[in-house]
């Protein structure tokens, strides 16, 4: 009798175990629509297929490619790798960490703990991450390939992929928070996919931002332009500025915040071999963060 009994309460344990397996996996699915014919796409053996049989390979590092080659502008689009790896070593100090704390917070105060998020833009999956709950679901895009593979394979928690923002595959209103850190503002496209009452937080640079390093490579540097507002659908709910000055003992720092930027393209040989031997630098760091609702 008790024999049958342990072995009744074994198999309700395997198949318990069983269904919450199916289960957890199904709620971990990420949820993507065909960049070709929007229809749904689902999940089997590694590939992503819609009902007009349009297949999208997940790669082994756990991200899935849905960028047609009519999306592309190049054989390469987005940040080369080594503006990928400059940020992801000069993010990885912790220079940017009170924006982080910031849009953090905002998330925590305005946000939902079991919805949709989005990382519009997210590189190597430095926000991305943060964002993540026990129950909401986080997806980052960009449409750079080098960044993307290094933020799947390393946040395994969120869902990633390579999709240009233009043409973002996903339902109308599935997402109930998105963000954009330094990335391109697409108001249509963000609107489409914002659910009734979600949230759209921007950062731009403010009016310093990056001021002296600009001025080491024009011959007339000028501030920020904050004035134009890059959301006019939506409406504002709070606008926020962190400034602070960041401190530079170490070279590589310097060279890595240099080429992660577009300044870079605009350094001489001899501007370069100068910040290499720099031992002390002082940099403005100033982000205006605004959220919009819906």
């Amino acid at each position: 009798m008790v024999l049958a009994l342990n072995s009744a309460v074994l198999l309700l344990t395997i198949i318990y175990d069983k269904e919450w397996q199916r289960m957890t996996k199904t709620n971990n699915t990420p949820s993507y629509r065909c960049p070709l014919c929007q229809q749904s796409l689902s999940l089997a053996d590694k590939t992503f297929c819609c009902s007009n049989n349009h297949s999208f390979d997940q790669a082994k590092e756990g991200y899935v490619n849905l960028l047609p080659v009519q999306h592309k502008h190049s054989k390469d689009p987005g940040d080369n790798k080594a503006m990928v790896n400059a940020r992801r070593a000069f993010l990885d100090k912790g220079f940017y960490q009170p924006l982080v704390v910031c849009i953090t917070a905002l998330y925590q105060k305005y946000g939902t703990d079991n919805g949709n998020v989005f990382d519009a833009g997210c590189g190597e999956g430095f926000y991305t991450h943060q964002h993540k709950l026990a129950n909401n679901k986080v997806y980052g895009i960009d449409i750079a390939k080098n960044a993307v593979k290094i933020a799947a394979k390393r946040y395994k928690q969120c869902h990633f992929s390579v999709a240009t923002l233009s043409h973002l595959p996903f339902d109308d209103n599935f997402f109930n928070w998105i963000f954009s850190v330094y990335a391109p503002i697409l108001e249509q496209e963000f609107t489409r996919l914002l659910a009734d009452d979600g949230y759209l937080l921007t950062v731009t640079p403010a009016e310093n931002h990056l001021f002296e390093l600009k001025s080491l490579i024009y011959r007339q540097a000028n501030k920020h332009n904050t004035a134009k507002k890059p959301i006019n659908a939506l409406n504002l709910v709070t606008e926020e500025r962190i400034s602070y000055s960041m401190e530079f003992n170490n070279s590589d720092d310097i060279i890595n915040l240099l080429a992660m930027t577009p300044f870079a393209f605009k350094t001489t040989d001899e501007l370069l071999s100068d910040l290499k031997n720099k031992t002390q630098f002082s940099c403005q760091a100033d982000f205006l963060i605004r959220l919009y609702r819906k």
